[in-house]
């Protein structure tokens, strides 16, 4: 199924919408404490943390969307109130792993270097696709008419990206090359993540 159909099927049945809301929610929550966690102590940045504040508002506001569907209340991130539960907790994670096996690889980083090295790449691989999936599935909220939406989350990541590209600039003369690596790591797990909702969507649509 193509994915704004697969969104179009999401939103037109309220207890997939909400856990749906509440996986984004999840996952928005990931990539906040991953941000928080990659900080160094004394030279965290003024962008790191807005970054962070904003992604977990993003966590809080997609939670706050469910109240707006006659459905479940998706109370926390327990499995049965999210869709394609493993692949959406592990998404993150093994991006995290493949990009720091990579610049270790590459560019022999370890300690904060490799840390923060690696924040810049899987945050920016992270704001390439949250740029192009959140306008389709805003799009497919205004075609279903429905209540929920999220173009204050649209606006402010299309602000991180422009930050995480000039944050990449700093690291390195070849940012682009070791960037579009990240691109084609997370573009492998999106096809997957979007595998596992298929299924299971069509499991319980």
């Amino acid at each position: 199924m193509e994915f704004n159909k697969l969104l179009s099927t999401i939103i037109n049945n309220n207890k997939l919408h909400a856990r749906w809301l509440n996986t984004l929610s999840l996952m928005e929550n990931t990539g906040a404490r991953k941000i928080s966690a990659s900080e160094d102590p004394e030279t965290v940045t003024y962008i790191i943390l807005k970054h962070a504040a904003e992604e977990h508002r993003h966590a809080f506001y997609l939670k706050k969307q469910i109240e707006k569907i006659k459905s479940e209340n998706c109370p926390t991130y327990a499995n049965d109130y999210l869709i394609a539960h493993k692949s959406s907790k592990y998404y993150l994670n093994q991006l995290d792993v493949d990009v720091c096996r990579y610049l270790k690889k590459e560019l022999g980083l370890k300690g904060k270097e490799l840390r923060f090295a690696a924040y810049l790449l899987v945050t920016y691989a992270i704001e390439v696709r949250a740029d192009e999936l959140y306008p389709i599935y805003q799009d497919e909220l205004e075609k279903a008419s429905s209540n929920v939406n999220v173009k204050s989350i649209i606006l402010e990541e299309e602000g991180h990206l422009e930050e995480m590209i000039n944050q990449l600039k700093s690291f390195s003369p070849n940012w682009e090359f070791h960037a579009n690596k990240a691109v084609e790591m997370e573009s492998l797990l999106f096809i997957q993540w979007v595998d596992q909702l298929n299924n299971e969507i069509g499991e319980l649509n």
